[in-house]
């Protein structure tokens, strides 16, 4: 799967729970529009979708802080 389809459904997905246009570089967090509930609710997303096992280890902020970061997470998973 290519980046930009990654991105494509991550957003489609955060669209459905914001109010507002995300940047592919905006911090999900620092810019309130995640919360600890729905980081879960995008773990979940990210395991169904991209059917990838998302393990303990990968459980930190840097791989769920924007667009880019879930893309360029879900591409080293799937690599």
């Amino acid at each position: 799967m290519s980046a930009q389809d990654i991105r494509e459904k991550t957003l489609s997905f955060l669209e459905q729970f914001v109010s507002v246009d995300v940047e592919d570089d905006e911090d999900l967090f620092a810019s309130g529009l995640v919360n600890s509930l729905f980081a879960m609710q995008l773990v979940l997303f990210v395991e169904k979708e991209f059917a990838i096992k998302v393990e303990n280890q990968d459980l930190d902020i840097a791989n769920f802080r924007s667009v880019n970061a879930i893309t360029s997470f879900i591409q080293q998973k799937t690599a």
